[in-house]
């Protein structure tokens, strides 16, 4: 597949069939993770893989309303960074998340990014504590986003070149 043509035709799918994802996916998903570009090389990002079915169920629980795409999702990736690595720790994991997102429709799967940081979890916590919580996370890491990865049935229609608000790029001066 082409770049432009990747680019156009990646959507946020948020419905899944519930089947599991091949591990073979997921590793290439989080190898595009791993070799995402960051300030100064310092990679500052980790990567925890949830698969298990009642975990996911929990994890949808994530954010205030609920994230219920997670229900039925073979996997989700939530990318965490450390702050003591980098200043720009959430740029550097939000790059890593758009290369996984990037990954997962080369790969004929459905994924959406689900923000963690400074977002809140039904009953008072953050996201990022409610996931702390739910899987041990070190209090040294911080939350950046939720990957949520499926196989689906459904792939929203892909979007068209002549949709870019090309009114957005200046040359020069505004």
């Amino acid at each position: 597949m082409e770049f432009m043509e990747l680019l156009l035709s990646r959507r946020s799918v948020r419905e899944y069939t519930g089947e599991p994802v091949p591990r073979e996916k997921i590793e290439k998903i989080l190898e595009a993770g791993l070799l995402s570009p960051s300030g100064r090389n310092r990679r500052p990002w980790e990567f925890l893989v949830v698969e298990n079915k009642e975990d996911l169920l929990r994890l949808s629980r994530c954010r205030e309303g609920g994230v219920k795409m997670l229900e039925k999702a073979g996997c989700a990736v939530l990318v965490f960074g450390d702050p003591k690595k980098t200043d720009v720790w959430t740029e550097d994991c939000a790059i890593a998340m758009s290369n996984m997102h990037l990954m997962a429709e080369s790969l004929g799967l459905g994924s959406c990014w689900i923000q963690g940081r400074l977002r809140m979890a039904d009953g008072g916590e953050t996201t990022e504590e409610f996931c702390r919580r739910l899987f041990g996370v070190p209090e040294e890491l911080a939350l950046e986003a939720v990957l949520s990865v499926g196989i689906t049935e459904n792939h929203p229609k892909a979007h068209l070149l002549q949709e870019a608000e090309r009114g957005k790029i200046h040359y020069g001066t505004f």
